[in-house]
């Protein structure tokens, strides 16, 4: 499910806002307005104004008498702004993957310029995947992918087996590179004791 509210970065505008309240409407029209304040991130005043102007605007009705049995519906107006909306969003977070995957691209390109050729990504998650992404764009190659969460290993990506973090110490690449920006010092010091000195240990951050 779409979450435009999930963001600790993006500024909340007024569209950013409609789109959190129609959504959270769209995805449950039993919602409480305190709810809805909970998940965009909202205070029930700011809420409460929200949907005021929503009814106004023609784009959601409201059903029942009280608190309790009130539940709230998209009217097609209100559908199709929720679209509009969601398409716009869509194509800006589109946008700034491009961007982080072309700045990711740019660091590990001084990878390269170290005599690195072949490497293996250490964690699972939305970073590896932009990681993954740049990397295919670039000489490097990537032979394997780890990760220390048990539920993931045995799990394909992108043509890989997420594999165990015990089996680095057999692993012929020339460099691992952690694709997670939290606790980046502790899995360094993780992954430097199963490779020893052999194989460089690569931080995004680092670069």
């Amino acid at each position: 499910m779409i979450d435009p509210s999930n963001s600790e970065f993006l500024t909340p505008t007024m569209k950013f806002r409609r789109l959190s309240i129609l959504m959270a409407i769209h995805n449950s029209p039993e919602i409480s307005q305190k709810r809805i304040g909970q998940i965009t991130h909202l205070s029930s005043s700011m809420v409460n104004n929200y949907m005021k102007k929503l009814q106004e605007d023609g784009a959601m009705t409201i059903a029942g008498n009280t608190n309790r049995t009130q539940s709230y519906h998209l009217t097609s107006a209100g559908d199709n702004e929720r679209m509009s909306l969601l398409i716009d969003y869509s194509a800006e977070i589109i946008r700034l993957y491009g961007d982080a995957k072309r700045e990711i691209a740019k660091r590990l390109s001084k990878v390269h310029l170290k005599g690195i050729r072949t490497v293996a990504l250490f964690g699972v998650a939305e970073t590896a995947e932009v990681v993954y992404a740049a990397i295919k764009k670039g000489p490097l190659v990537v032979k394997a992918i780890f990760d220390s969460d048990k539920r993931k290993q045995g799990q394909p990506f992108n043509g890989l087996i997420i594999q165990p973090p015990e089996l680095l110490k057999g692993i012929d690449v020339d460099a691992v590179v952690i694709t997670s920006f939290g606790k980046q010092k502790e899995i360094h010091a993780f992954i430097r004791q199963l490779v020893g000195e052999r194989i460089d240990v690569v931080r995004l951050s680092d670069l």
